[in-house]
């Protein structure tokens, strides 16, 4: 595409833009044509990078087709994605860009799927949702594992969380809008399985498990990430013929993985009262998050756990700050990815698995987040 940008960054005087911004500007090279975008041109200057500024907003639909015009790759980190998102969406599925986001809401990816994927699919834009802690580590680890058990035959995949984080004020936004939607999100997801074609000739489950223990407790997670992986798999035949997904957070006694379904339980039975969901959001504002000492100590590790075909794997894909530092990265490689490296021909919404796959695999192990798969003593 003859575009003026190789890439446009839309929303990086928030708290994950910042560093989404600043990693591009570490690692893009003097070769990437990229510029910021916002509605605050004083606030992008101070962020102190040499590179263009737009002015958009997300109210203002006819300056988003201006940048998504503009652009081969536009990448977005406002959220909740559910109040601002879709004219952004809408502006890449129309003009043929490639449409980049971290949102972990997945009303809103259902809603945009209905809406924008058609469309997508005509224009040859990759719509990819979710390319930051969710779903990045889950998705691709998945690809990776299932890369190295046999072809055309069941697998069984599951996914054990284990992390040390801390919330920012969009990403505690964006989780009460997810948790005081529960309707709607039922509603969304039944219009998307009607609009949504099964893969033929093959089974795909990626539904929340039960309560396991594993030597130590894990807890079902209801979150987007199953749902990604889920798609990849309906997507890419390399997942064989019947296909099934169960995502955990791992705790290491009962008491404590009692404690964290009580939290998550309580803080979504409160988000349900108005008032009180807004007083739990108003604790860290919008552009506050954990300080760079606070971040240096986060970490995260999924665990995954393949079988098919007589061969067991496990997978493992870990790194540092999960929700920030290491977001950006997925972020900003994500876009670099799409931009110069040679990835499937698919076009529509898709994942980060089916759009780019083994190549953005590559790109993450080389910035510094590891995967690595042994075979489990028999």
């Amino acid at each position: 595409m003859a575009r003026a940008y190789d890439i446009v960054l839309f929303g990086a005087s928030g708290f994950t833009g910042a560093l989404t911004a600043a990693y591009l500007a570490r690692t893009a090279g003097s070769e990437v044509r990229w510029a910021l975008a916002g509605r605050d041109r004083a606030k992008l200057e101070r962020l102190g990078l040499d590179v263009p500024i737009l002015i958009a907003d997300a109210t203002d639909p006819a300056s988003l087709a201006a940048i998504a015009r503009a652009t081969r790759v536009l990448v977005t980190t406002v959220g909740p994605y559910l109040r601002y998102g879709e004219p952004l969406v809408a502006a890449c599925a129309e003009a043929g860009t490639h449409y980049l986001d971290l949102t972990g809401e997945a009303e809103f990816v259902d809603r945009m799927y209905v809406r924008h994927h058609r469309q997508a699919t005509a224009t040859g834009a990759k719509l990819v949702h979710a390319c930051g802690f969710d779903s990045i580590p889950y998705d691709l680890g998945v690809l990776f594992t299932v890369d190295r058990l046999p072809e055309h035959v069941p697998l069984r995949v599951s996914g054990f969380l284990r992390s040390h984080m801390r919330a920012s004020g969009g990403t505690l936004a964006s989780g009460m809008t997810i948790v005081s939607r529960p309707l709607q999100l039922l509603e969304a997801g039944a219009r998307r399985r009607a609009a949504e074609p099964l893969p033929l000739g093959r089974r795909v489950s990626s539904l929340p498990g039960g309560l396991r223990y594993v030597g130590g407790w894990a807890l079902p997670m209801p979150s987007l990430d199953p749902l990604i992986v889920g798609r990849s798999a309906r997507l890419l035949d390399r997942y064989g013929p019947d296909f099934t997904y169960r995502q955990y957070y791992a705790v290491k006694t009962l008491p404590a993985a009692l404690a964290v379904a009580a939290g998550a339980g309580t803080m979504a039975a409160l988000a349900q009262i108005p008032p009180v969901r807004d007083w739990m959001a108003s604790r860290v504002k919008p552009g506050d998050g954990p300080t760079p000492e606070q971040r240096a100590r986060n970490w995260f590790k999924v665990t995954i756990l393949g079988e098919g075909g007589g061969r067991r794997v496990v997978t493992e894909v870990a790194g540092g700050d999960p929700g920030y530092d290491e977001t950006a990265k997925m972020l900003g490689e994500s876009a670099l990815c799409l931009a110069f490296d040679d990835v499937p021909e698919i076009a529509g919404q898709v994942t980060t698995a089916s759009a780019m796959g083994r190549p953005l695999i590559e790109r993450l192990r080389r910035a510094g987040i590891t995967f690595s798969t042994r075979e489990p003593a028999r």
